[in-house]
């Protein structure tokens, strides 16, 4: 799949920057499958459809960071059955897709506390991660099993430990070395956070990272977010005059 964003050195968009990292909360898959008088399963799984032609779509653009909001650590108060599908749904989609993935030069990482899950999970995506780590392509970020509020109680207990062992001193507390305790440590911070599916908050989703990020929120249910309307988050993206403070 092809951008549509014009590329010409003839065209007033040809200068358009490309956010460096792009986090979706992929919202909209149950109110999809209403809309179709569908069951809500089939939603979900319109969703992975979705995320896949999005991975695709912006490893082909050169989008170089994507993270995604695919289980929250509230997402356990949904029914039993729908939880134990997503589950399967979430090691059935690393499983079938990827092959292409690891083709596409894609590196897969997962953000949360994804050890807790539901064996065999935590050794399929470990197993996913540990033979993509290398690829050079799209870094991809799946938050499962993730919450920030819970991510950043984990960094303050990391950041204990050290204090507790004389690793460091409480005067060294600051924002950096708080970062480097997240869960995204290795990543920079989202440069855009797009919603789907009309709603208009984060959601506990990349609190501390967000702090300067732009948000742009879209009507479009997720299995229903294309290439398409990738370009115009993108779009309305370069419109933004980005100011790091007040």
């Amino acid at each position: 799949m092809r951008s549509s964003l014009p590329k010409s050195e003839n065209t007033e968009l040809s200068k358009i920057v490309l956010p460096n990292h792009i986090a979706i909360i992929m919202d909209g898959n149950r109110r999809w499958a209403q809309s179709k008088n569908v069951p809500s399963m089939l939603g979900h799984k319109e969703g992975v459809q979705a995320l896949k032609k999005i991975t695709r779509y912006a490893n082909d653009l050169g989008i170089k960071y994507l993270t995604v909001y695919a289980f929250s650590t509230e997402n356990w108060n949904r029914k039993k059955d729908e939880v134990e599908f997503l589950m399967f749904l979430i090691q059935e989609a690393i499983q079938n897709e990827f092959d292409e993935m690891h083709e596409n030069n894609v590196k897969l990482s997962v953000l949360g506390f994804y050890e807790d899950l539901p064996k065999p999970l935590p050794k399929v995506l470990n197993d996913a991660m540990e033979k993509t780590k290398n690829n050079t392509g799209l870094n991809l970020q799946v938050a499962i099993n993730y919450g920030s509020r819970a991510e950043i109680a984990h960094a303050a207990k990391e950041i204990a430990k050290k204090i507790k062992t004389g690793e460091i001193n409480i005067e060294d507390i600051n924002p950096e070395l708080i970062s480097k305790n997240l869960l995204t440590k290795n990543i920079p911070d989202p440069d855009l956070l797009i919603r789907t599916g009309g709603e208009q908050r984060i959601s506990n989703y990349l609190l501390w990272q967000c702090a300067y990020t732009e948000l742009y929120c879209t009507e479009t249910l997720w299995p229903a977010f294309n290439g398409s309307e990738l370009d115009k988050a993108i779009e309305e993206f370069n419109k933004r005059q980005r100011r790091f403070g007040v």
